[in-house]
């Protein structure tokens, strides 16, 4: 979990965003991400190496340990897994040492497995299958009409129709595809404008709200900061410092 991230992931692409739960699974295919430069990345995580399922939990719950994987797919980018942000937070506070600490993190990493796996059987067990080639491209017109005009008010019923998709369809497969939903990436790249704008040019911050398609600077410094973890203004003065 990020508490201020800026950068973006890559295949498929998307944001990387404070306050999110992020999940990461090896073995498939290289991770791929682009952090800006002189923004500070401040994270808490939990690193679960395969020798933990595939040897310790495979003797313990053979069951759980093939289901592991595919448990933590299904809540990567969550924003509402507040058990688990609760536990990480925890975790960032602990300044234990010695056996104390090992008993500590021991549980922690426990409490996390059981948390994934609680949270996966919540959802059903979704297993999404990948966007057929005729849905990602009609997904893919409609992202790029939002790259064009994500600065203004895209209604839903519009995207839809472009992607000739009903609306119900066009929400599920932003999200199967981009693990959120089409405000949250409509926000998402009116953010990423805002960042090339902070760094490249002298906008106020007024200006660069309503550029990026926000009538308030207040609204704007709100949801930069949601997104980043930090001020606007503050990410101008870092990116620029020598």
């Amino acid at each position: 979990m990020y508490d201020s991230i800026s950068g973006e992931e890559l295949d498929p692409y998307r944001r990387l965003s404070a306050g999110e739960i992020q999940t990461i699974v090896g073995g498939k295919r290289r991770y791929r991400a682009l952090i800006h430069k002189r923004i500070p990345v401040h994270s808490v995580g939990i690193e679960i190496l395969p020798a933990y399922y595939e040897e310790f939990l495979k003797r313990q719950y053979p069951d759980l340990a093939l289901a592991l994987p595919a448990a933590f797919r299904s809540v990567d980018q969550a924003v509402d897994f507040t058990a688990m942000s609760r536990l990480l937070f925890k975790i960032e506070r602990y300044r234990g040492e010695g056996a104390a600490a090992d008993l500590f993190y021991e549980a922690k990493v426990t409490e996390a497995v059981a948390l994934t796996v609680d949270a996966w059987k919540q959802r059903g067990r979704q297993r999404e299958r990948p966007l057929s080639a005729e849905d990602a491209q009609s997904l893919q017109n409609a992202v790029s009409y939002i790259a064009d005009h994500c600065a203004a008010s895209i209604p839903l019923e519009q995207l839809a129709a472009i992607a000739c998709m009903s609306e119900s369809k066009l929400k599920g497969c932003f999200r199967r595809q981009f693990g959120c939903s089409v405000t949250q990436y409509i926000q998402g790249r009116r953010m990423s404008q805002a960042e090339h704008l902070l760094v490249h040019t002298d906008l106020t911050m007024g200006q660069i709200a309503r550029t990026i398609g926000y009538t308030t600077s207040s609204r704007f410094a709100e949801l930069f900061r949601k997104s980043t973890g930090i001020l606007p203004v503050e990410y101008r003065k870092l990116s620029r410092r020598a």
